[in-house]
């Protein structure tokens, strides 16, 4: 890749990684869901426990911005992974890929229990 953080270059020079890649895409894909908060790893909000948490906090623009931000992380960071992993070539395809990957954030939050630790 000549030693560049160029975007446009990382995109060039990617190739399809995902499959001997595997063991960083499963510990890139359990970051990505620690840094925006999922279910496995979103003991300090617990939101579900409590009355509603920060949604109580805040008027509806405040909680709009909120949760618009939220997903928007979860949007750019399923970009980043389709760039890094998943051959990265701008087109419809790439688009179908992005939302897979969110797809698979969802559906990860969808079925995995959350954690409880007062018991």
């Amino acid at each position: 890749m000549k030693n560049s953080f160029e975007f446009q270059l990382i995109i060039k020079y990617s190739y399809f990684s995902l499959l001997y890649l595997f063991p960083l895409v499963l510990i890139w894909f359990a970051s990505l869901l620690a840094e925006t908060n999922r279910t496995p790893y979103d003991f300090t909000e617990g939101e579900s426990e409590l009355v509603s948490g920060f949604n109580t906090e805040y008027s509806s623009g405040g909680f709009t911005l909120i949760f618009m931000a939220e997903y928007a992380r979860i949007i750019f960071i399923a970009l980043l992974f389709c760039v890094f992993f998943l051959r990265g070539q701008i087109s419809f395809i790439f688009i179908l890929k992005i939302f897979f990957i969110v797809f698979l954030i969802v559906w990860v939050r969808g079925t995995m229990p959350r954690y409880r630790y007062d018991k």
